[in-house]
């Protein structure tokens, strides 16, 4: 008890230190964006007289947007319309946009050959083999362990084709690994000699550049960074029916949308893509032009700084303090 009023004295003492600060400095717009930064923030902006914008990046059941956003923002933006808030306590619809998060654009693209060669050179594989991977953290809700039952699956249906998965990508320290299972699983269904663990590699672009097809087997992604990049680089994705994947790739036209937990639901479209050239192409251009158009920096920018000056265009009152905007 006496742990959490200390705690409890000790969060007043900083919201009331952090709401002098921003009147002092007569801020207009405090913009959050992670979770420590809503809690230590959200609070102090309102009770200051500032806006607060609410940028929500991940679960659509947490407390914070479903509880305190509704109480405290002016306005919340999500990053796609899966982690929009499930179950606000104060209706929110009228103070919510999704803004997808901007993206490098890749001025050259890495080539395609030389970066697959590289990999089998380092892998020491015959020169016909062709990849395809797994780019993330290695966390179970991304779904490592599909990654390895998708290239069986594919394998009981195409045995004599020179694939390889490969998986980029290292375990969450606070997170259980699942590094162990997905060596019991290959092992298991007997693909272990095709399932190649790459560990962390940065640039990202070589790797993705090697890859025939990004799998995304993950569930209740946010809104993945990965199958965007892989999209702005040409490498095609097929990835499952679930959370913002179903944002980000138009099926059949810029990628792939397969059911989640289905491993063999990734079979069909993967050997579209291995075994027909024009079908790669066509896939990887259109999905290269709609990433190119659609997940640019200065769309961002353009975005928030709309947002700015709609929670600031009028004279408005917050917790009993008034200000008019310039």
């Amino acid at each position: 008890m006496a742990g959490k009023l200390s705690r409890g004295f000790g969060y007043a003492r900083t919201t009331a230190l952090l709401s002098s600060f921003l009147r002092e400095h007569e801020v207009d717009i405090v913009h959050t964006n992670d979770g420590q930064m809503h809690a230590t923030w959200g609070l102090a902006a309102r009770l200051s007289g500032a806006r607060l914008l609410w940028h929500h990046r991940g679960d659509p059941g947490a407390f914070g947007v479903n509880v305190m956003a509704p109480l405290l923002a002016n306005h919340i933006v999500t990053v796609s319309r899966y982690v929009q808030p499930t179950r606000p306590i104060l209706p929110v619809s009228h103070k919510l946009s999704v803004l997808h998060s901007p993206f490098d654009h890749p001025t050259i693209l890495p080539d395609r050959d030389d970066c697959r060669r590289e990999f089998v050179r380092e892998l020491e594989l015959p020169e016909e083999t062709r990849f395809v991977g797994y780019v993330g953290g290695l966390i179970d809700r991304k779904r490592p362990v599909r990654f390895v039952e998708v290239i069986h699956a594919f394998l009981q249906r195409f045995p004599d084709f020179p694939l390889v998965g490969l998986v980029f990508g290292i375990p969450s320290p606070d997170l259980p690994n699942p590094e162990p299972e997905m060596r019991a699983r290959a092992l298991e269904l007997g693909v272990e000699r095709r399932i190649k663990t790459m560990g962390f590699r940065a640039p990202v672009a070589p790797c993705m550049s090697a890859l025939d097809a990004l799998l995304v087997p993950a569930i209740n992604e946010p809104f993945g960074r990965t199958l965007i990049e892989a999209m702005l680089l040409a490498t095609p994705v097929i990835a499952t029916r679930h959370g913002g994947n179903i944002e980000a790739i138009v099926d059949g036209v810029t990628g792939f949308l397969v059911e989640p937990e289905k491993p063999e639901a990734f079979v069909d479209p993967l050997a579209r893509l291995l075994m027909n050239a024009g079908e790669h192409r066509r896939i990887s251009s259109a999905a290269r032009e709609n990433a190119l158009t659609k997940y640019g920096t200065e769309a961002h920018v353009k975005g928030i700084s709309l947002l700015y000056e709609r929670i600031v265009g009028r004279e408005y009152r917050s917790f009993g303090v008034r200000r008019t905007a310039p």
